[in-house]
């Protein structure tokens, strides 16, 4: 019996997935827990839209980090820190301020868990930080930390 699951099962499946599960199984465990439905057209078709609105959802949510990846390419967010006589700064620069600053200072929210620091910024200077914003989308902040 074809069956789409509701929930991920060990062993069986992940959640939307379209399974061979025997009569028994699916009669027995599956249905009455609400595992999953079985496989018929009005299901299928729910299905089907369901991963059509989803699909959709991703494409729109590239298509604003490609914008953003645009956005970035062509600025340098400053940031001012208080450092000593050798150029080292006291603290550092973390993503979390370089997310603040770049919201303030140009209206671009990007989240301070996309930005990739290996370690937080301690010299003054101007930097290259990568920022993930969607899978397989990167953008590039130009990062100025001045005294």
């Amino acid at each position: 019996m074809k069956v789409i699951l509701l929930d991920n099962i060990k062993g069986v499946g992940k959640k939307d997935e379209v399974i061979n599960a025997s009569d028994g199984y699916a009669r027995n465990f599956l249905f009455p827990k609400k595992l999953a439905v079985e496989a018929n057209a009005e299901n299928m078709s729910k299905l089907k839209n369901k991963q059509d609105s989803v699909q959709h959802k991703k494409d729109v949510e590239k298509d604003k980090a490609e914008e953003i990846a645009k956005k970035l390419k062509d600025i340098t967010v400053n940031i001012k820190v208080k450092a000593g006589d050798n150029g080292r700064i006291f603290g550092g620069v973390t993503s979390k301020e370089i997310s603040e600053n770049l919201k303030q200072q140009f209206k671009i929210d990007v989240d301070k868990k996309k930005i990739v620091l290996n370690e937080t910024i301690k010299n003054l200077g101007v930097f290259n930080v990568q920022a993930k914003l969607f899978e397989g989308v990167t953008g590039n902040i130009k990062v100025n930390v001045q005294n």
